[in-house]
């Protein structure tokens, strides 16, 4: 066997091994059943990488995450290890060959989704292979209190099952106690070897504002630290207004959404890496493998959805160890918009049922038939036809496929996408002799930036809606342009694949799964609740409040946030006359705003806009039909 810290300097050109991870891996080695808690960029896929390269045989990985195995793959094979994947989409033959490698060509991993675990040919041939190591990542999926919880994952006690001597890893990087005391029972660990790295990141500082105006609060973030940093927000419309506002301003930037080409992602992933670009405006689809150590700063301009996500997200700032900042910026619609998106668009029961009948009539499927038919399906025109809510439709569909009643193909990649190939002028000048195209362009514009500089999926349902016109009219009305040589497009009338995993059974079926629905309900709600509570708190350091979600006690105040700053400055509470005579030193070289003002002044915002106020009282300043402050004449 070689000895781990000779394979780390082999494939990975490392000398030591991070926090915990010797420790993982000698346990590992050794035979335990192992528990693996690391937070974002602690090293989780070496924990079992380098065992599974120190011993004979293959490791098998269960993985929920497709882009997350291609990438573990595709790395693995960069440094000469045989590894495949097996993911959707891959017929039974080509299935046949691969595990028949995975048997006989000396392979090293098997990455594989919970979902291929139900196979039977996968089952039979697992036995057949020389296993020496099962290693779950994103392990929170397998419990019911997870975040992002699959039923799916159950299926892996069936490779306890074929391979009941080898030992088992279960890998995370955000659980709270009671979610590990479900991977634990869930996996069957016997006498099992908890490893648990504290999340406490004390070169980052956490930061809540109350903003009405973001933009300016992020331009100041992002010019007073002019390092590398990434700016999440929550659609993809947003990643083009905020990137091109930033242009405007100065500051580099580039976007990162689930709309874009692989060609366009890897360009844009490239040329913030490599520091062309300073932010990288992104949705939450940006940052899983990413390990870029100078992130200085994590801006979220939308409120995440859970403190598991946003504790993943900020935690890829400061991974070089030098002090870093998470912010979340917020207003006073944004509890609305968060409890809008996430709360009041999650599916009852009753909802289930009445979308899965619709589906079925849809489809015009039979009682009691169905089973493995696949459908072509418009996402759009199901709704119309139904006159659906098309969030709370999306939800239910992604529950009825999470609990394997149906497969939807999750990628919406056969969307309807158009450029502009022309110019603004040339394109304006084309709308005047052909009217009838009028409200039809005006509308894609306003919907959709960006459309001039790159290719955009349109929602074709919202554009007709828009422009008050027909589908029907609005696809001729593409064509038209499209022969017109003003657009490039790619027409499709279907978004998505549906295959019916069992027989349509209306009430019965979703019956069954009545109970998962009303717990991953109950769920969301405690989390959503998790971060307007997070975002309210001003009284709490906010890296305590971070780490008592995940457990953690006998925490002492960060001295860094946005609460531990406010609560030190409190405390050295600044002498008001010193603060007039400031203000009135600064305003006799120049009118200044009160932003210009408490960027050179030692104060709080609160005590500058007290000190204000008194100096208004006395008409010893007087404010500018500019909103500036100048002294009183």
């Amino acid at each position: 066997m070689q000895h781990p810290i000779n394979i780390l300097e082999r494939y990975w050109n490392f000398t030591s091994f991070r926090p915990l991870q010797e420790e993982i891996i000698e346990a590992v080695l050794a035979g335990e059943d192992v528990f693996a808690l690391l937070p974002t960029g602690g090293g989780k896929s070496m924990c079992f990488q380098i065992p599974a390269l120190a011993k004979e045989g293959i490791c098998i990985v269960v993985s929920p995450l497709v882009a997350l195995m291609k990438d573990q793959v595709n790395s693995l094979k960069q440094k000469g290890i045989k590894a495949l994947s097996i993911t959707s989409g891959i017929s039974n033959s080509e299935l046949d060959t691969l595990l028949d490698n995975c048997i006989y060509g000396n392979y090293k991993f098997l990455y594989l989704s919970p979902e291929r675990l139900q196979q039977e040919l996968v089952q039979d041939r697992i036995k057949q292979m020389d296993v020496n190591l099962i290693a779950v990542d994103e392990a929170h999926c397998i419990s019911q209190w997870g975040n992002d919880f699959r039923p799916a994952y159950k299926n892996i006690q069936i490779l306890r099952q074929v391979q009941p001597t080898v030992n088992c890893i279960a890998l995370t990087a955000s659980a709270t106690p009671e979610v590990v005391k479900d991977i634990v029972e869930e996996l069957d660990f016997i006498r099992p070897k908890i490893f648990k790295q504290s999340f406490e990141r004390d070169n980052i500082a956490y930061m809540t504002f109350n903003e009405d105006d973001k933009h300016y609060r992020l331009e100041t973030i992002l010019n007073k630290n002019p390092q590398s940093s990434i700016v999440y927000v929550r659609s993809r419309r947003l990643t083009l207004e905020i990137s091109e506002f930033l242009n405007k301003k100065g500051i580099s930037s580039t976007t990162y959404h689930g709309g874009l080409s692989n060609k366009l992602k890897d360009a844009h992933q490239n040329e913030w890496i490599n520091n062309r670009k300073q932010v990288m405006v992104a949705t939450n689809a940006f940052g899983m493998g990413i390990d870029k150590p100078d992130v200085k700063t994590v801006v979220h301009i939308n409120l995440p959805e859970s403190i598991e996500s946003y504790f993943q997200e900020a935690g890829r700032a400061g991974r070089n160890g030098e002090k870093a900042f998470a912010v979340i910026l917020k207003n006073k619609s944004d509890i609305l918009l968060v409890k809008n998106q996430f709360l009041n668009v999650l599916p009852t029961v009753k909802d289930v049922k009445h979308i899965y009948r619709k589906l079925s009539n849809y489809f015009q499927i039979p009682y009691g038939e169905g089973q493995e038919i696949l459908f072509d399906f418009n996402f759009n025109d199901f709704c119309k036809t139904y006159e659906l809510n098309s969030l709370l439709a999306y939800n239910a569909l992604q529950l009825l496929d999470r609990t394997s009643i149906i497969s939807l193909s999750k990628q919406f990649n056969k969307k309807t996408t158009i450029q502009f190939i022309i110019s603004n002028n040339a394109l304006f000048y084309y709308l005047e002799t052909h009217p009838d195209l009028n409200i039809i362009v005006k509308t894609i514009l306003r919907t959709y930036g960006g459309i001039f500089e790159h290719e955009i999926k349109i929602n074709s349902l919202l554009v007709s809606e828009k422009a008050s016109v027909s589908e029907e009219r609005l696809f001729a009305a593409l064509r038209q342009l499209e022969k017109a040589e003003i657009i490039n497009l790619n027409l499709s009338t279907t978004d998505s694949e549906i295959t019916y995993l069992q027989p349509r059974e209306d009430d019965n079926a979703i019956h069954r799964i009545s109970h998962y629905i009303e717990q991953q309900n109950s769920l969301k709600y405690r989390q959503v609740h998790s971060v307007i509570d997070y975002v309210e708190n001003d009284a709490t350091c906010k890296s305590i409040q971070l780490l008592s979600y995940f457990g953690e006690k006998n925490l002492k105040p960060c001295g860094i946030c946005s609460v531990c700053i406010v609560k030190n400055k409190k405390a050295k509470k600044h002498d008001s006359k010193t603060i007039k005579a400031s203000i009135l030193t600064l305003l006799k070289q120049s009118d200044l705003s009160s932003r210009d003002l408490i960027k050179q002044l030692d104060c709080t915002e609160t005590e500058l806009k007290q000190t204000l106020k008194e100096l208004l009282e006395h008409q010893l300043v007087s404010l500018t039909n500019k909103n500036t402050y100048k002294l009183h004449s």
